[in-house]
């Protein structure tokens, strides 16, 4: 599969002035900007830098950012899923997860994770892939936000479906750990019915691999 990246990009009002959201942006281009060094959800700001400069030029890396003029004041991720991870298992080249989406905290509120999502779609190649997001409780910002863990989850619910991403059943054991965990899903409308067959083994990955080993005995 051959993985093309259009630019997209939109300017967005907010209470403290006119932003800038662009992408997917290849290394040399994020290069050109300074990274906010209150975006460290992940790690500290330098080396999240480092980790988005990687990943802007995998050949299905995509890097969307928020920007002032010269500081990037958020951005979200898309790559394949962690070879690790139970999402790469049938390694498929049209499968990708949105790995991380932050925005510092004078922007919250601001519809400013929900832009990065909307520019993220405006790219028609995205209708190529199925888009995941894994959610898990213990990684959000509750103490920042002051939400408590089902008001966050409607929040991110509201984000994910800025860019068409909504909850998808699974049987993944670290999800269903816990009822406030979940899978946002987004099927692109030019992915083949073998690739939706797939995908459905993948979400119910321990159901079908018991299916397999009764057949077998």
């Amino acid at each position: 599969m051959k993985h093309v990246k259009s630019f997209q990009s939109l300017t967005h009002e907010t209470i403290h002035g006119q932003i800038t959201i662009e992408g997917p942006l290849s290394s040399s281009e994020l290069e050109k900007y300074e990274f906010h060094e209150q975006l460290t959800a992940f790690r500290i700001a330098d080396k999240q830098f480092k980790a988005l400069l990687n990943i802007a030029d995998f050949p299905e890396g995509r890097i969307i950012i928020a920007r002032t003029e010269n500081t990037i004041i958020g951005y979200v991720t898309y790559l394949h899923p962690d070879p690790l991870e139970r999402w790469s298992k049938f390694e498929m080249e049209n499968l990708i997860e949105l790995g991380a989406i932050e925005v510092i905290p004078k922007f919250r509120g601001s519809k400013v994770a929900s832009g990065l999502l909307k520019v993220s779609m405006m790219d028609k190649f995205m209708e190529n892939y199925i888009i995941i997001s894994t959610e898990y409780y213990w990684h959000w910002d509750l103490d920042g936000t002051n939400l408590g863990i089902w008001d966050y989850r409607k929040v991110m619910e509201k984000m994910m479906a800025a860019g068409g991403l909504i909850p998808a059943p699974t049987d993944d054991p670290e999800i269903i750990s816990h009822p406030a965990n979940c899978l946002m899903v987004k099927i692109g409308e030019n992915v083949p019915d073998e690739s939706i067959h797939q995908f459905d083994k993948l979400k119910f990955l321990q159901r079908h691999q018991y299916r397999s080993m009764r057949e077998g005995l």
